[in-house]
């Protein structure tokens, strides 16, 4: 009858998004696991002193 509190708020926030705002927090989430992986690599490269 009533959907679970989880999925009442999941489908509210997809409602409330436009399609640039969705494109926009994807883009800024890979942006930022680009750099956050990008910055472990380097890291672990210049730890080995190669």
């Amino acid at each position: 009858m009533f959907d679970s509190l989880d999925e009442q708020i999941r489908n509210d926030e997809l409602k409330a998004l436009s399609n640039r705002e969705r494109i926009l927090r994807w883009t800024l989430i890979v942006l930022v696991s680009v750099i956050v992986f990008g910055a472990v690599y380097l890291g672990v490269h210049f730890m080995e002193g190669s």
